[in-house]
């Protein structure tokens, strides 16, 4: 960069906005360990019970739960932190950005899921993410949906996430603007937000010097999302899709996009769609790469 840009060399860089940086000849490791305890003690949570999973195992939460309503500012104050920490955190992705659909006026219901959060949270403050040093410059995307999630309008939530060799580095968790009628609809609007993000990175890479010469593979659970994107004949399960979706088409045929079949159980943006049992979130977790990476020096 120092051939394009005017710049100086100040040395490696140890911390940036709240974001500790640790670097290594095997790697990077990124977290926000001072930053997490700074916010467990803002809510007096620093001596909290611990939990193993953000949010409990498929719950569901719409703008009726419960009767008592809080503080709207001081939830919107921790809903607004936590979405601050999933920088480093993308195992809070989903579980924040649930709770960040009821800033208008949330309940106790709502601010007790948050609270569950910092507990869990104080058991894993040392997590962040390991980026491996590696010569494998290729961009991979996993792209996935739960239907009609949402209770309050039954709207599904699309996931997705990027790595560049090792450990991912661009992830989302967001609402659909529509109601999918099927859960192949879900899937291929999720697909559409996934291949929009990816024409994006690799422009990005490609005036960084790192050109992507062949099809980014965006990995889709979805048999019938993949056949709708390959079949531009449209039919009376695809004509009502709003066309913007439809992008997703025009970018394979380019060939900047191939979408391919994972199984669920290799699909790693499930996590950002739903709230998963502990073994399932575990193993994801350490698939996407957030862990506790023991850096030399450290206390």
């Amino acid at each position: 960069m120092m051939k394009t840009f005017e710049m100086s060399d100040l040395g490696l860089m140890h911390f940036f906005l709240g974001i500790e940086i640790n670097q290594e000849k095997e790697g990077i490791f990124i977290c926000q360990r001072k930053y997490t305890e700074t916010l467990l003690k803002k809510f007096k949570m620093e001596s909290c019970k611990t939990v193993t999973t953000p949010l409990v195992t498929g719950e569901k939460y719409q703008k009726e739960d419960g009767s008592q309503k809080v503080d709207g500012s001081m939830y919107r104050s921790l809903i607004g932190s936590l979405l601050y920490l999933t920088a480093t955190r993308p195992d809070i992705m989903f579980a924040t950005c649930l709770l960040s659909r009821f800033m208008q006026s949330p309940s106790q219901v709502h601010y007790a899921a948050a609270k569950r959060i910092l507990r869990y949270l104080r058991g894993t403050k040392d997590f962040g993410i390991w980026y491996k040093s590696t010569n494998d410059a290729k961009l991979v995307g996993y792209t996935d949906s739960d239907w009609a999630g949402s209770v309050d309008d039954m709207k599904s939530t699309s996931g997705y996430t990027f790595s560049l060799g090792s450990g991912i580095f661009t992830w989302a968790s967001k609402k659909q603007a529509t109601v999918a009628q099927s859960s192949a609809e879900a899937e291929y609007i999720a697909a559409a937000a996934t291949s929009n993000q990816a024409i994006w990175l690799r422009r990005i890479l490609e005036d960084m010097g790192e050109k992507q010469e062949e099809p980014t593979t965006i990995y889709c659970d979805n048999k019938s999302a993949i056949a709708i994107t390959k079949n531009p004949v449209q039919h009376s399960r695809t004509k009502h899709i709003d066309i913007k979706y439809h992008s997703l088409r025009e970018a394979t045929t380019r060939g900047e996009i191939e979408l391919k079949y994972c199984s669920t159980e290799e699909q790693l943006a499930d996590i950002f769609t739903k709230a998963l049992p502990r073994n399932k979130f575990e193993e994801l977790r350490m698939k996407i790469g957030v862990y506790h990476k023991h850096i030399k020096g450290e206390y």
